[in-house]
């Protein structure tokens, strides 16, 4: 397992780059106040063993799962042989499972950073550093007595770049991270891992009924489909939502609600079960993120006895015959022209038993 060990000032940005590379790598973020905030709360002080045996158990726990790596952001002090030390022994740890270990330096300009320490993001994070005339005078105080930045080629490693973001939005350095380490973008597991499926309750289907619209807006303006879900009456979603085997979730990513997807199951006459999206769509601003192709997977995952998965969705829209075709499903062979610009087909997965052919209904709004 890889790491990225990121570090820097006080408020130079380490928390909030490590946050944006999160957003666009198969890395998870470990930032230090995610240990040093626990044991403030709890003893009143900062303890330094305790936040250390903490910190143990996050790597060895971690080491564990099956992520490309892990972002830990420190305050290293340079002049201090126990730092060395202490980050020596963090990367050998990665290290001895066949990782590499990636070096990020930040650097920023001392007004820059005082500014940063009162931004919301870091003040929502790091409650101790709410009481701004104290939590300005530690940097302070901090960079007078150690050196926080290395001294030109005091970094021995191959893998180590410095980065002086005083003019640079978070994304901005962690596009640069990624690309001069050439990090892995996010993973399916770590989409389906920030991804769960919410059942729909009746008195949510105005929510609902408001997230379909606003998501299969752009194809109606498209296509004009007299059929399609951005015109449906919230009555058909309840009507939907009314057969037996049919349940609405509500996609949730990070905690929010980005889309919606409706499995269907279907009896086969030789007893095994057919199981149908319809319809799936996530809302314009989550498009692209590759919830849909998650979702998916996430589907599969909750059925898995199901012996044929189908869908139909619109022979025009490329992005989504791609997405269902890398999810393992295959055209049928069957279609439907519906006006001069668009014509349904349909897909299906695994054929475990016979299938009988049937219209699946709309299939997706973005992915």
């Amino acid at each position: 397992m890889d790491l990225i060990v990121l570090f820097g000032s006080g408020a130079v940005g380490k928390m909030t780059v490590g946050q944006e590379l999160m957003k666009i790598s198969d890395f998870r973020l470990f930032h230090n106040h995610m240990m040093i905030e626990p044991v403030l709360e709890i003893f009143g002080k900062f303890d330094g063993t305790v936040i250390d045996r903490l910190r143990e158990v996050v790597f060895e726990e971690f080491l564990k799962t099956d992520y490309t790596g892990l972002i830990f952001t420190y305050m290293w002090a340079f002049d201090m042989q126990s730092d060395w030390d202490y980050i020596r022994s963090v990367a050998e740890r990665f290290e001895a499972t066949g990782g590499t270990v990636y070096y990020v330096e930040l650097v920023a300009d001392r007004d820059v950073r005082l500014e940063r320490n009162r931004t919301a993001n870091r003040l929502a994070h790091k409650a101790s550093k709410r009481d701004l005339p104290v939590s300005e005078a530690r940097i302070l105080r901090e960079e007078s007595r150690y050196r926080l930045e290395s001294l030109e080629g005091e970094i021995p490693f191959a893998n180590y770049i410095k980065i002086d973001n005083t003019h640079l939005a978070p994304d901005e350095a962690a596009r640069m991270i990624k690309a001069r380490f050439r990090l892995p973008n996010p993973s399916v597991k770590e989409m389906m891992n920030r991804i769960r499926f919410e059942e729909v309750r009746e008195e949510e289907l105005p929510l609902l009924h408001s997230m379909q619209v606003e998501s299969f807006l752009p194809l109606y303006e498209k296509y004009r489909d007299a059929g399609s879900p951005a015109i449906e009456p919230i009555g058909k979603l309840r009507a939907r939502m009314a057969v037996p085997g049919r349940k609405y979730y509500f996609i949730v990513k990070d905690g929010a609600r980005v889309g919606a997807i409706n499995l269907g199951r279907r009896e086969l006459p030789n007893g095994d079960s057919e199981w149908r999206i319809s319809p799936l769509f996530v809302l314009p601003a989550y498009q692209g993120q590759g919830i849909g192709y998650a979702s998916i997977e996430k589907a599969f995952a909750l059925h898995p006895d199901a012996a044929c998965w189908r869908l139909e969705t619109i022979k025009q829209e490329a992005g989504n015959c791609h997405l269902y075709e890398k999810c393992g499903f295959v055209r049928t062979g069957e279609e439907q022209i519906v006006n001069e610009k668009m014509t349904l087909i349909t897909y299906e997965r695994g054929t475990g038993g016979s299938v009988t052919k049937g219209p699946a209904g709309q299939g997706s709004a973005g992915g």
